[in-house]
C-alpha cells in the first residue's frame, strides 16, 4: 500500500526538525548553517614544566578515534617521549556522550570528572587530547594545536626528530593554519553543515587545500615532506584527517567528490608517513569506523557500521591507473 504524499511530507518535516535539534547537541552552527567548533578548555600554552624530563610525571590522555588526539599521539611517538610521558587511552561512552577511563585514573572514572577537578565549568565538554600532571592531578593543556607544540619542545632522546625547525617556522605555520580551518575542521564543517550553501563552502575549501598540498608535494625542487626533507608539524597535522578520509569522512561526511588516489603526490605522501616508525601503531581503522558510524546518530541513525577497505589496502596499495 502506497503511503499518502501528505504523510510522507509530514514525516519529512518532523524528521528534519528533530535532526536540527540533534545536530544542535552534536555541534553548534551559526545563523548561516556553518558548523562552529565549541570552545575548548585549558587552551593556554604553558612554559615547559620543570619536571618535564622526570619519568612518569606527566600523562598524555588520548582516544583512538579522535583525530585531534591522534596528532598529539603522533608527536609523542615521533619524538620518542615514552620514557617521560605515560600514554593513557580512554574509551568512548556513546550513550553518555563522554570519555571514560578503562580503570579509575587519579580517582576519576570519566574525563569529565578530571576536567571539573581541574577547574573546568560543569557544562564544559571534556575532550582529548589532554596532558595531565600526575602529582597534582591537574590538566596542563587540553588544546591539540598547542599541545603538539609543547610536545615538540619536550626533552627527548638524542636523535629524536625536531618537528618544528626554526628555519621552517613560517612555512609550517602557513600549512598548519590552512589545514586547521579547511581540512582538519573542514571535514566536520561538511558533515555537520545545516544548509546546502554551508556544505558547499566547506567542501570547496577542503578540496582547494588538498590541491595546494598536492601542488607543493609535486614540485620537483620540494622535499618529500610539506616543508622539506623531514616531517614537520605540518605533516603531523594533515595525516590524521587523510588517513581517515576513505574509511570515515568520505562516506559519512560527504567529502567523496575526489578520492585521494586522484591526488597522486598526497597518496604517496600518506604512504611515507604511515611507514614512519611507530605511526602504524597509532592507527585503529576498525575503532574509527565503529565509533563514527555507531555514535554519530544524527548523521547515521541506523548505527550500522558499513564494510570498508582495510587500512593496509589504502596505505600499501598502488595508485589506480
Amino acid at each position: 500500500m502506497a503511503i499518502p504524499p501528505a504523510v510522507v511530507a509530514t514525516a519529512r518535516a518532523g524528521w528534519h526538525w528533530q535532526w536540527l535539534q540533534l545536530m544542535g547537541g552534536l555541534g553548534p552552527a551559526d545563523a548561516e548553517g556553518n558548523y562552529t567548533r565549541p570552545e575548548a578548555a585549558f587552551t593556554e600554552l604553558p612554559p615547559l614544566p620543570s619536571d618535564a624530563a622526570e619519568p612518569g610525571a606527566h600523562v598524555l590522555i588520548v582516544g583512538r578515534s579522535c583525530p585531534w588526539a591522534h596528532r598529539a599521539w603522533l608527536v609523542w611517538t615521533l619524538r620518542q617521549l615514552q620514557s617521560s610521558i605515560e600514554l593513557l587511552v580512554v574509551e568512548p561512552d556513546p550513550k553518555a556522550g563522554r570519555w571514560r577511563f578503562p580503570t579509575p585514573f587519579l580517582g576519576c572514572t570519566t574525563l569529565q570528572e578530571l576536567y571539573q577537578r581541574s577547574g573546568a565549568p560543569a557544562q564544559q565538554r571534556a575532550t582529548v587530547p589532554v596532558l595531565v600532571h600526575r602529582r597534582s592531578g591537574q590538566v596542563v593543556l587540553g588544546e591539540s594545536a598547542r599541545l603538539i607544540e609543547l610536545l615538540n619542545q619536550w626533552p627527548a632522546p638524542s636523535g629524536s626528530a625536531d618537528l618544528a625547525p626554526a628555519e621552517q617556522s613560517a612555512a609550517i605555520s602557513r600549512w598548519r593554519e590552512l589545514f586547521q580551518a579547511a581540512v582538519n575542521d573542514g571535514v566536520y564543517r561538511c558533515g555537520f553543515a545545516r544548509t546546502q550553501p554551508a556544505y558547499d563552502r566547506a567542501e570547496a575549501a577542503l578540496f582547494a587545500a588538498l590541491d595546494s598540498a598536492e601542488t607543493a608535494l609535486s614540485e620537483t625542487a620540494a622535499g618529500p615532506w610539506l616543508t622539506g626533507a623531514a616531517p614537520s608539524l605540518a605533516d603531523v597535522q594533515l595525516f590524521p584527517t587523510l588517513i581517515r578520509l576513505e574509511l570515515v569522512y568520505a562516506p559519512l561526511f560527504g567529502v567523496s567528490r575526489r578520492p585521494l588516489w586522484q591526488f597522486p603526490a598526497l597518496w604517496q605522501w600518506r604512504q611515507r608517513f604511515f611507514a614512519l616508525p611507530g605511526v602504524a601503531d597509532t592507527c585503529f581503522d576498525q575503532a574509527w569506523r565503529r565509533d563514527y558510524f555507531g555514535a554519530l546518530f544524527p548523521l547515521h541513525p541506523s548505527g550500522i557500521v558499513p564494510a570498508g577497505p582495510a587500512l593496509a589496502t589504502l596505505v600499501q596499495g598502488r595508485l589506480q591507473p
